[in-house]
């Protein structure tokens, strides 16, 4: 018998597992655009820890290991920007990306009146870009960071209750 990935909401206990697993993940994005001194490689603890408090941080477990993760904010304006969502490489290409997107879109519009999602991506990040495409996003800027690097925000509307989907529904649900 198999065990199920569960996402909630993550605790102080989960802010090792959270760098660990970020570090990780974050190494193909380093690779991808020549430059290992990006800020989700060089993140202290501490401001992992602060993040836990100053936002929203979901993980998806498998059993005790999380094997996922997301952040996001939400702002009095009613944009809601999600940020680090983080598969380990063994989990990806199962839904798991989609599902915590959906998760932290669910939780970010129960926090406030969220009426916009918006998040970044690297220009060659393909692999992003086909999943928040996926998930309705659309780019709506770019912003040129260096030779290398060309950030690209992409947003979409939050529907009425400020979340998207069958899944964000029963994420709120379970809440």
């Amino acid at each position: 018998m198999g065990m199920s990935v569960t996402i909630s909401a993550a605790t102080e206990a989960d802010t090792e597992q959270i760098l660990k697993l970020q570090y990780l993940c974050y190494q193909s994005e380093a690779q991808l655009y020549g430059d290992y001194s990006i800020e989700p490689l060089t993140q202290t603890l501490d401001s992992v820890r602060a993040e836990l408090t100053g936002g929203t941080v979901l993980v998806a477990r498998l059993g005790d290991e999380v094997v996922a993760s997301v952040r996001g904010t939400a702002s009095p304006d009613g944009t809601a920007r999600i940020t680090k969502l983080i598969v380990h490489p063994r989990m990806q290409r199962h839904g798991l990306g989609g599902r915590l997107l959906a998760a932290v879109e669910s939780a970010l519009g129960a926090a406030g009146p969220a009426t916009r999602f918006e998040l970044r991506t690297g220009h060659r990040s393909e692999h992003n870009l086909r999943l928040y495409r996926k998930h309705g996003y659309t780019a709506v800027s770019t912003q040129r960071v260096d030779e290398r690097l060309t950030l690209v925000t992409l947003a979409k509307d939050a529907d009425a209750n400020g979340a998207t989907g069958a899944e964000a529904a029963a994420f709120a649900a379970s809440a």
